[in-house]
């Protein structure tokens, strides 16, 4: 592959920002420089110093005067439910009963999966997105179908066929062993080929028997170095229901933690009501709430205490997430928008930097893949958003007046969508400009 040389305002991430002035948090150059061979990162600075190194043979592409950062990593996601975004009126039980569960049972037409999840990363990238946490349905062909189409196009995504074998229609339904060996199937198949990683789903404890939860521990233990992707106290409703079925957990966390699914990448969506007997169990594990503030608006679930968390004696790992279809925008930049709303309405702010931090680093560190993504650092893997803030006419109105990068982070968070998203780089190629209208 020939080398590229990208020229723009590069911005990178070294740790979490304290403080809008922090400036040693993060590394930023007004003339920017990116030189990729082989996919992967091997220069980074002023411009004129990696393009020392690049040489003649380099392709130059020059971006200036836009943004360039790490591709938006996106934690928590639900592949079957593009077509059931923006669904009338309810809340998350009967959410899922009337919308989520119809439109899955979709899935067992493998043609259908292979059509969603080529739509679904074709919009994944547009919004800037290289890396997702997702959830395929709970059938095998829906799984396959997913990690066939990321690994054609080479990128890093964490997925899982949904295990679920109760409370539930019969077409979105498997049996505790089908899950299990269902699961085996596709991590033997896709876990760690090319890009792709491999994440074992129980949906949730509801739909899920104690003989599946025992399952999917058991799944955990065999291979400990595979995350796991579930919810957790998203909706009062759902914590009573789940306290039914379990009559003898503590509360809602202790089910997970009783069949051991606790850990280091074990990721809990939404975690909005959380004891703090359960807030502590998540810390002590090194377990991850997934912030996912426009779904939790949307089906009226309640509001994420992020700084919170964050400041507890015992934080938190945090990551952000879309939630499609609960989730009512694909963008990360429309997500966070959100996400400091939630964070307001909680009493604090959430300033630019920490947002980008969020949902680049900050993600990639939640997900256990900041070593590969999340950051412009040299050995990494080249995903990489280029972000226009002059991309609407509202947008460049506004520009007139913004004198900071801080202005201009704040601005593209509360104002961009992918119109704002210029271009995408998977592994050094162009991915946005790639995709067929």
């Amino acid at each position: 592959m020939t080398s590229k040389l990208l020229r723009g305002r590069t911005l990178s991430f070294l740790r979490w920002p304290e403080a809008i002035d922090d400036h040693a948090a993060w590394r930023y150059e007004e003339d920017g420089g990116l030189l990729i061979d082989n996919g992967k990162i091997v220069a980074a600075g002023p411009y004129a110093e990696v393009a020392k190194r690049a040489g003649a043979g380099a392709e130059t592409i020059d971006h200036r005067p836009h943004l360039i950062l790490p591709g938006f990593i996106d934690a928590h996601v639900h592949v079957p439910q593009m077509q059931i975004i923006a669904s009338y009126g309810a809340e998350l039980l009967d959410w899922l009963n009337k919308y989520t569960f119809p439109e899955e049972s979709k899935f067992q037409d493998a043609q259908h999966g292979r059509r969603i999840a080529r739509l679904f990363l074709d919009e994944m990238l547009r919004q800037g997105t290289t890396t997702v946490a997702a959830y395929c349905s709970v059938h095998k062909a829906s799984a396959e179908a997913f990690f066939a189409e990321s690994h054609d196009r080479n990128m890093l995504n964490i997925a899982g066929k949904v295990m679920m074998d109760r409370n539930a229609p019969d077409g979105v339904l498997d049996t505790p062993q089908a899950g299990y060996d269902d699961s085996k199937a596709l991590i033997a198949e896709w876990h760690g080929k090319g890009r792709q990683l491999y994440a074992i789903t129980p949906r949730f404890a509801i739909t899920s028997s104690p003989e599946q939860m025992e399952m999917a521990g058991a799944l955990c233990r065999e291979h400990p170095d595979l995350h796991m992707q579930t919810h957790l106290s998203e909706n009062h409703a759902e914590i009573a229901f789940t306290q039914e079925l379990y009559p003898w957990s503590r509360d809602y966390t202790d089910v997970y933690e009783h069949y051991g699914l606790l850990g280091k990448k074990s990721l809990f969506g939404h975690c909005i009501h959380l004891s703090e007997r359960e807030a502590d169990a998540l810390s002590q594990s090194g377990s991850v709430a997934v912030f996912c503030p426009t779904s939790n608006l949307f089906l009226g679930s309640g509001l994420f205490d992020y700084q919170r968390y964050r400041r507890r004696e015992k934080p938190l790992r945090i990551a952000s997430a879309t939630d499609v279809g609960g989730g009512t925008n694909y963008s990360m930049l429309r997500t966070m928008d959100e996400g400091y709303k939630v964070i307001a309405l909680n009493g604090e702010k959430l300033n630019p930097f920490q947002s980008f931090w969020q949902l680049t680093r900050g993600n990639a560190e939640a997900l256990s893949v900041a070593g590969k993504v999340g950051t412009l650092d040299e050995g990494t893997d080249a995903d990489i958003v280029v972000l226009d803030a002059h991309a609407t006419p509202a947008m460049r109105l506004r520009m007139e007046t913004v004198e900071t990068l801080a202005e201009e982070l704040f601005l593209l968070q509360t104002l961009g969508d992918d119109r704002a998203v210029r271009e995408v780089y998977v592994v050094g190629r162009p991915a946005k400009s790639a995709i067929v209208a």
